[in-house]
């Protein structure tokens, strides 16, 4: 699938010299820091260096003096607490922080719904639960916003709700004590926290009421950091200031289930936030797909190796399961749509199957993009509802898209790239057609074709020095880890070079692609690969000119690192 290059303006050559002067840093590094409007030295600092007493004032969000008194008296009158959070990672990383802070202070219990038998999340068995052991306060993490009959229900049997969410509300919230940034008339000045964030809040506010020492909550931000890179919140403003500590304590000292994930996964330390996405976040989310989310708050609360390791040991089991299933329901997906005549008319995929594993349609909605760049939902059947996850291209927001179609819907919540429906099984057709017709009227035609941002055009010459060898790591990748971690809001400089040749290439493992990129002007050859790029080795083979994206990666071979270029894509010199 050919992507659409948008290559940035380059910044004017003033804004250029003031970071250059400000900094001693190369062009690149000047027009890459420009382009984010860091030119100042106060700007620059603070992004590379970003401190936390530059977090927001807690008690800027709306409800927090409320939410604060309430969990002080619960604390006072040592009541019985539960927490309670969704099965994805924010909830269960949001679970075991607020848990491990409290069980210090009080009695507290924590509860994670079966994805199955529940559903997403406030569950009546959660509430009754809670109930049953003699807990006074709930505290709902990265979910709530939306169950006002819930939170009536767990009101009127004496037990108040404190709810910690940051998904959108609906015209109408809980009679709880709401914390969300997103909700009306708040004026927190960062909207983007994850639900483990607001979490922290909380607790970061409760410390600072009560004259607790605030910094030994910083032990907990590694799981912020987990949550933050797993949830795809921008990584920007005070998300980057909690996740730039946690990836450090992650890495410094980190917790004995993180230790026995990244063993399992055979991985090495130091991670970065890519390597959370990619190998942590995937673990802990496949135990609440596959089996009980609960696993992974025991994991994040282990306190011996011994322990760790049995249920990372589980958990990575789930995670082989979890891939065998996403790879055939894919390949299935892929085969309904291929048989269906009205697919290429549309301008959105919805398929249903009803013997569908629940717990990865929302992966296989993100895979079905990678094929079929559009709008995706994956229903299948649970409980006798058609149930399942929405995934969105850039710039198209699913949310408003499915709450369009509430009419047809019996609940669902999300955000602008993501969101989970259920809908009566009757409905499924009609739920079809009214989604692709918001879609044909809201998308626009650039949203109909993956973009691929590209912050500057060089020659490979330019990534290095006077007097660096292309064999060595250049300073300009030194200076380019410090700008993490990245995400979005702060993506990895994707850089390309017009013009290029190709030596030395093969395919690996029928999938990757190999090469070594020539630039036929400095005469510099880098070593590259671009993964599930096997489609591309005839058009940089056949010995023509092409323009290549890309980004600097390290490789490390036989303790001996060099520069690597990690192939974004490919195409016809112009």
């Amino acid at each position: 699938m050919q992507k659409h290059w948008f290559i940035k303006q380059v910044p004017s050559d003033e804004k250029i010299q003031v970071v250059i002067d400000n900094l001693k840093v190369s062009p690149i590094m000047a027009s890459l820091l420009a382009q984010r409007n860091l030119t100042s030295l106060p700007q620059i600092r603070s992004f590379f260096t970003p401190e936390i007493s530059s977090l927001h004032d807690p008690f800027l969000m709306l409800n927090m003096n409320r939410a604060v008194d309430r969990l002080e008296s619960a604390v006072q009158n040592q009541e019985r607490i539960l927490i309670f959070g969704d099965y994805d990672v924010d909830g269960t990383t949001a679970v075991a922080l607020v848990y491990s802070v409290l069980k210090e202070f009080t009695s507290v219990d924590f509860y994670i719904p079966d994805r199955y038998e529940e559903g997403y999340g406030l569950s009546y068995q959660g509430i009754d639960l809670a109930l049953k052991n003699g807990c006074s306060l709930m505290i709902a993490l990265d979910c709530g916003i939306k169950e006002i009959e819930k939170v009536a229900y767990a009101r009127e049997k004496g037990l108040d709700v404190i709810i910690c969410d940051h998904h959108n509300p609906g015209p109408k919230v809980p009679d709880g004590i709401i914390l969300d940034p997103k909700q009306e008339d708040c004026a927190y000045p960062f909207k983007e926290l994850c639900g483990c964030g607001v979490g922290f809040k909380l607790m970061q506010a409760w410390f600072s009421k009560t004259g607790k020492d605030a910094t030994t909550l910083f032990q907990y931000l590694d799981l912020v950091a987990i949550a933050i890179g797993a949830d795809i919140v921008p990584v920007t403003g005070e998300n980057r200031i909690l996740c730039k500590q946690g990836i450090q304590m992650l890495n410094e000292n980190p917790r004995a289930g993180i230790l026995a994930l990244v063993e399992q996964a055979k991985r090495s330390f130091p991670l970065d936030l890519s390597n959370v996405v990619f190998t942590i976040a995937p673990r802990i989310n496949a135990a609440g797909r596959l089996k009980s989310g609960s696993r992974a708050v025991e994991l994040l609360l282990s306190e011996t190796p011994k322990e760790a390791q049995l249920i990372a040991l589980e958990i990575d089991e789930y995670n082989s399961e979890r891939r065998i299933l996403d790879a055939q329901i894919t390949e299935e997906a892929l085969d309904l749509i291929a048989q269906d005549d009205l697919f290429l008319s549309r301008k959105s995929t919805v398929v249903f199957q009803s013997d569908w594993h629940k717990g990865v349609v929302g992966i296989v909605a993100s895979r079905l993009i990678e094929h079929h760049y559009r709008p995706t939902i994956v229903l299948t059947e649970n409980k006798g509802e058609a149930t399942g996850s929405a995934r969105s291209v850039s710039g198209f927001n699913v949310y408003d898209a499915i709450t369009s179609c509430e009419h047809l819907l019996t609940q669902y919540g999300g955000h602008q790239h993501a969101a989970g429906l259920s809908l009566p099984l009757e409905n499924v057709a009609s739920f079809r057609e009214h989604f692709d017709s918001y879609v044909q009227k809201n998308i626009q035609p650039l949203d109909e074709v993956e973009e691929l941002v590209i912050d500057l055009e060089i020659g490979l010459s330019e990534l290095f020095l006077a007097g660096e060898s292309a064999l060595q790591i250049p300073r300009l990748y030194k200076m380019l880890e410090q700008m993490e971690p990245f995400g979005p809001g702060n993506d990895k400089p994707v850089f390309c070079a017009k013009n290029m040749y190709a030596d030395k290439t093969r395919i690996l493992k029928e999938a990757h692609l190999k090469f070594d990129l020539v630039d036929p002007i400095s005469r510099i050859q880098l070593s590259a690969i671009g993964f599930n790029m096997a489609d591309k080795a005839d058009l940089i083979a056949a010995g023509c000119a092409f323009d290549c994206a890309f980004t600097l990666e390290k490789n490390v071979w036989n303790n001996r690192a060099t520069l690597q270029l990690q192939i974004r894509d490919v195409r016809e010199t112009l």
